[in-house]
């Protein structure tokens, strides 16, 4: 990834997280819900965002179907706060890299009691 890329995926990231934290009022999304990677194309108008919950899979799609019942909301929001030439297209995706570091944090902590 180009480090325009990168910056501008930062500053999305922190934006989107924002705006869940203050303007957001879709209950599906007021869980803990993190966002934790944006990776934009590389003619900067598509953006991957990666997010994450703790809970069953139930909650998982409908955290996903609010954040895709948002998603307009979301990306006005951006182009009123980011002063950009084009703001990026948003698709919201899962993301388990939570999950899956704590199973092995706890795969660890069994190795390291035996």
């Amino acid at each position: 990834m180009k480090r325009r890329e990168q910056r501008l995926g930062k500053v999305i990231k922190q934006e989107i997280s924002t705006l869940l934290e203050r303007k957001v009022n879709d209950p599906r999304l007021k869980d803990l819900v993190s966002v934790t990677e944006v990776q934009l194309s590389s003619d900067l108008r598509q953006a991957k965002v990666f997010v994450s919950i703790l809970g069953s899979e139930s909650d998982k799609k409908e955290m996903i179907a609010g954040f895709n019942s948002a998603c307009s909301f979301l990306q006005g929001q951006m182009s009123l706060h980011l002063k950009l030439k084009h703001t990026p297209q948003l698709s919201f995706h899962y993301d388990d890299s939570i999950e899956r570091g704590a199973k092995l944090l706890k795969l660890i902590e069994q190795a390291s009691d035996e």
